[in-house]
């Protein structure tokens, strides 16, 4: 029934103008912003939803991936755009976040304003 169906996705966040610029400015991303919903425009012509939920919960779960060709460029250039990125106990990570593990792919992880999960990953 859906099969020939365009889909897309769609995630809340606290503040929408905070949003914008995280997405926009400091992830590099085209975005647009119409009826009150943010659209992020990604490659391969995908876009995603953004709308404001003033009682937000952030996601506990990744909601969003970044494939990348080099890992160790992007996360430098994000965190020289006041970007943190996660630890998490259980998981081998370098000081910068990436782990160092074996696996696919070489992950780090990072949050929006509004708390909600992104991961950035790089094909091993």
């Amino acid at each position: 029934m859906f099969a020939a169906t365009q889909a897309f996705s769609a995630f809340a966040v606290d503040d929408l103008a905070r949003a914008r610029t995280f997405y926009g400015q400091t992830l590099g991303i085209p975005v647009s912003e119409q009826h009150g919903l943010l659209t992020l425009h990604l490659a391969g012509g995908h876009d995603i939803r953004v709308y404001a939920k003033p009682d937000h919960t952030p996601a506990s779960y990744t909601i969003l991936m970044f494939r990348v060709d080099d890992i160790g460029a992007a996360v430098g250039e994000l965190a020289r755009r006041g970007v943190r990125f996660e630890h998490y106990d259980g998981i081998d990570q370098d000081e910068r976040g990436i782990t160092t593990g074996s696996g696919p792919f070489t992950a780090a992880w990072l949050k929006d304003p509004a708390g909600n999960l992104l991961e950035i990953l790089q094909e091993r």
